[in-house]
């Protein structure tokens, strides 16, 4: 039971901070988050000098929109959802560009295999398959890579992915599960490569 009052306390603590304007918190919040953010935009839009300027625009927003923050979530959950609306933004503009010709609802059929044992995810991220995986991630979807980044490489549950997101559960639960479906038969296919 302490613990929550120590997490509802802390979280109070940050909304107190953000409504006050506290440059020490937020240079303290910046400390603790920004690895974490620039490392999920950078997943997201695939450019690091874009993540972090995104990165930089959440920060703004943070100091521009703090009083909104009300302590009952989990302040990276809030931030997230700030990154996320900025990469949304900003790659709609690049679409604009650039229009993709399929979408991820076009693909549903063949992105539902089944599976036993570790999701090529864990597997790859924790061998040497680490550059492969992350070269697959940016070929997926943003919808899939997004819910298998906030959930392997951020490790929120799949309640607080729905919080970030917007989106039910029931949605997060299908992403994850398509993502790493599309990422299994990836690396699938790679490996069987030499066999033909």
């Amino acid at each position: 039971m302490t613990l929550n009052i120590t997490a509802e306390t802390e979280t109070a603590k940050i909304a107190r901070g953000l409504r006050e304007s506290d440059t020490e918190l937020l240079a303290d919040l910046v400390e603790r988050c920004q690895h974490r953010l620039v490392r999920y935009l950078l997943y997201l839009i695939g450019r690091q000098d874009y993540a972090e300027d995104l990165a930089q625009e959440t920060w703004i927003r943070v100091l521009q929109r703090g009083s909104q923050y009300d302590g009952r979530q989990r302040f990276d959950l809030w931030l997230f959802a700030i990154a996320r609306n900025l990469a949304i933004d900003y790659l709609r503009k690049k679409r604009k560009a650039v229009q993709t010709a399929s979408s991820p609802d076009d693909r549903d059929e063949i992105l539902l295999v089944p599976s036993s044992g570790p999701s090529p995810f864990e597997a790859a991220a924790q061998s040497e398959d680490a550059i492969r995986l992350a070269a697959q991630l940016q070929i997926l979807p943003p919808l899939y890579r997004e819910a298998l980044l906030l959930r392997f490489q951020e490790d929120l549950s799949l309640a607080e992915i729905a919080q970030v997101l917007g989106a039910p559960l029931t949605t997060v639960t299908s992403r994850i599960y398509r993502g790493l479906a599309a990422l299994r038969s990836a690396f699938e296919e790679g490996g069987d490569s030499h066999g033909v």
